[in-house]
């Protein structure tokens, strides 16, 4: 194709380019937002998509051609238990042609699983086990008896967890109470619950004593007694102390894990310290026992990833040796993407989403497979400048191996290195969808698109800064890499936190603030709940909605909830029907009971002003805004729209959000609090480049409303915007940790020489003093 743009359905459907096997063929593309889209993609090329958030990138790359390339597959090796299996449901597309295997490298967390490290991710781990169990001294077994997941291997003391908590009992109970009068101040102990009934009848007490007034046996029976069978009436029941059953059901899981009232308590009742019997290594004497060089495998797992690769490359035995070089392999890998100031050790769940799709690529670098297409989302996410070369030189290589590379990107750097652009837009959501550009980067530039016009677009520096109005002081702060770092957070301005992926930024605001009264944390982690969440359910929004219904038609506002009575009773609500096929992945189909509409035929009856509540949630908030002019309803939208979520439908499920578009959910729910401190981790995620200056607008007016923002951020816009900046370093891991530069952006540009001083002044185009 050619550098000039193309609108809607294209003409090309006989062109030579579109009869080969060149190209992937797109025709009649119209999931979701998508109106009627025809392309052609080259092939063993690489294609950046591009286009404001919502305008409909990732319908077509996920959504369309990886979508119907994995579903071809799965049907392929599925085909003999068609019969009793519901298929996936196809692309909403006219026509797809030459597909090749479709490999999806996304930002999903990894999982909030304690026993998750990224040793065991990247299947590290399990070969330095082997290595051990064959040249560890004294020898202490098969590899899984250096395996802190197995029975065998684990220190019995902490279940191979590393560490053991202590629970503050006054968090549990308050003494000056009795049972009746709710002395139990645990989640899931409220007067009318089923364990406080049971502890209330047990006989173990009299229920309208007060707990100070226990006896030792009976405070020892409250708190510690392990379960117990017990009859109370005519039932027979399960007895356990409130302390037992606390551990139980709250601590054994991993905190991430945990929905946010219970995440909240824990945070305030449980203190966790590492492990006495094996320091928090996770593994039994005999494990720690067995070295290698001097080291045992807990003191390998635990170094940088720079360094073990060079442990490891320094062991010279031949019954070893392919071990050893696919290790190093593996190793080389993690440092070359930027990854090197990990440790093998690192527990999953504390990865970012770009560090957690970085560890994905490392599967597929040393792949002998060639013609696949690889998918990636926004795989600059989570990089410093400095290191979004790494990134493009991988995306070359795979391309190079004879790959198709697909990759939804807003950074300019990446765009600039694509040997095919393809630009959707113009807007968000419906109005959006439309093919806007295909061809160059060169043809981009002069197409005037809005991507176009943006991609050299640079912010300023602000002519004058805002001065603070006191400080949050950090002293001491020791948090994973960080070198006993103290530092003063200006308060009443915007503070930028930078450094390269690694320096420790988000160990010193993250470790440092989010328990200090009045700090709210915006995050990219995943919101808790349901396949039934969405934005209306999330924000309160469907509460004025509701009232709007039903005071409309004279019912109840339960009948308008999707979760409620109103609901389809075939999907339960949900407008899908999922199939658990076990081993394999699950399937999901519109129910055809109300055909994807989630509520009965009886609810779908009332209506607001010609809507129904079905045709309501599936606005999206720009649309919500102009049915909803006024009230509680409209507030919450304008927050919305605010943040950039216009384009957001109101039911879409929150399991299809990115992690920015999760962030800025959470900040327009905290956007009516006045005099808070602001904690925003990357909040130009997803933006695109157009949307950067939005919101540094909305960043700008939280300030001027007496708040305080803290952003920790790579984008260099957002840094030339700042009235302070905080730059850790100078590297990451071992060589990062400590605070190289405090100050205005003008004084880093003048004076600074760090990374991050280099790279903002080859941004603002500005020669160094």
């Amino acid at each position: 194709m050619g550098a000039e743009g193309h609108r809607g359905r294209s003409d090309n459907r006989g062109s030579t380019a579109a009869d080969s096997h060149d190209v992937i063929e797109v025709r009649g593309a119209r999931e979701n937002n998508l109106a009627e889209v025809s392309l052609d993609i080259p092939k063993r090329r690489l294609t950046v998509f591009t286009g404001v958030s919502g305008s409909g990138k990732s319908s077509l790359v996920f959504g369309t051609i990886a979508a119907e390339s994995q579903r071809l597959i799965n049907e392929t090796y599925t085909a003999f238990v068609q019969s009793f299996m519901p298929s996936q449901s196809r692309p909403d597309v006219d026509a797809l042609r030459n597909l090749s295997a479709a490999i999806v490298v996304d930002q999903e967390r990894m999982g909030a699983n304690a026993r998750s490290t990224v040793g065991t991710a990247t299947d590290a781990h399990a070969m330095l086990r082997i290595i051990f169990s064959r040249l560890g001294t004294p020898h202490a077994g098969t590899s899984t008896a250096f395996s802190f997941n197995s029975a065998e291997g684990m220190c019995p003391a902490c279940e191979g967890l590393g560490k053991v908590s202590t629970i503050d009992v006054d968090q549990l109970v308050d003494t000056e109470l009795s049972l009746n009068e709710g002395a139990i101040t645990a989640p899931g102990f409220t007067v009318d619950s089923w364990h406080w009934q049971t502890l209330a009848h047990s006989g173990f007490f009299d229920p309208d004593v007060k707990l100070k007034d226990y006896t030792p046996a009976q405070w020892d029976d409250l708190l510690h007694k392990p379960a117990t069978k017990i009859k109370v009436g005519t039932s027979n029941l399960t007895y356990e102390g409130v302390l037992v059953r606390v551990q139980r059901t709250h601590l054994a899981k991993d905190r991430e894990s945990l929905q946010p009232h219970i995440r909240a308590f824990v945070d305030r009742a449980v203190t966790f310290t590492a492990c006495g019997a094996c320091d928090g290594a996770r593994l039994n004497p005999a494990a720690l026992g067995s070295r290698i060089a001097g080291r045992n495998i807990a003191e390998c797992s635990a170094l940088q990833i720079s360094d073990l690769a060079d442990f490891v490359r320094a062991i010279d035995e031949p019954s070893v040796a392919p071990l050893v070089a696919t290790l190093c392999h593996t190793l080389d890998s993690l440092v070359e993407i930027g990854l090197g100031y990990l440790s093998l050790d690192r527990e999953s769940a504390t990865l970012s989403g770009g560090e957690a799709q970085r560890v994905k690529m490392i599967r597929h670098l040393g792949s002998s497979l060639t013609d696949v297409t690889y998918v990636f989302d926004e795989p600059t996410t989570g990089l410093h400048p400095h290191d979004i070369q790494r990134m493009n030189d991988l995306l070359r290589r795979l391309r190079d191996k004879g790959n198709t590379v697909l990759v939804v990107e807003h950074k300019p750097e990446t765009i600039a290195i694509a040997d095919h652009v393809v630009d959707l837009g113009p807007g968000a959501g419906p109005a959006g969808g439309q093919l806007c550009y295909t061809g160059d980067v060169t043809g981009l530039r002069a197409s005037g698109t809005l991507t176009g016009r943006h991609l050299d677009h640079r912010a300023r520096l602000r002519e004058t800064v805002r001065r603070p109005t006191g400080q949050l002081s950090i002293r001491g702060a020791n948090t994973h890499n960080l070198k006993d770092v103290s530092v003063d957070v200006p308060l009443g301005v915007l503070t930028v936190v930078t450094g390269v992926a690694g320096s420790g930024k988000s160990s010193l605001i993250h470790g440092a603030l989010p328990r200090r009264d009045g700090v709210i944390v915006a995050d990219q982690s995943p919101i808790r709940g349901s396949r039934r969440s969405n934005p209306a359910t999330y924000t309160g929004l469907l509460g004025p909605v509701r009232t709007a219904f039903a005071k409309a038609n004279g019912v109840r506002p339960a009948l308008f909830s999707a979760n409620s009575e109103g609901a389809c009773p075939t999907c339960k609500g949900i407008g899908l029907v999922y199939t658990d096929l076990a081993m394999m992945a699950g399937v999901a189909s519109v129910c055809e009971e109300c055909e994807g509409r989630r509520f009965t035929p009886k609810v779908l009856t009332y209506t607001l002003r010609g809507r129904n509540i079905s045709e309501v949630l599936a606005m999206s908030v720009a649309q919500a805004r102009e049915f909803f002019p006024s009230g509680q309803a409209r507030t919450v939208l304008d927050r919305l729209a605010e943040v950039g979520l216009g384009y957001l439908g109101l039911g879409q499920p929150l399991t299809t959000l990115s992690g920015g578009e999760r962030q800025r959910l959470k900040l327009a729910i905290h956007m009516a609090e006045k005099g808070a401190v602001y904690v925003l981790d990357e909040p130009t995620t997803g933006l695109h480049l157009a949307d950067v200056d939005q919101l540094l607008g909305l960043l700008d007016r939280l300030v001027d409303d007496g708040n305080t923002v803290i952003v920790i951020e790579h984008h260099q816009a957002v840094m030339a915007h700042a009235d302070w900046l905080i730059d850790l370093g100078p590297g990451a891991g071992q060589d990062g940790g400590r605070v190289v530069f405090t100050g205005t952006p003008a004084d880093l540009v003048a004076t600074g020489d760090s990374l991050t001083a280099r790279h903002l002044r080859t941004y603002l185009r500005r020669p160094a003093v």
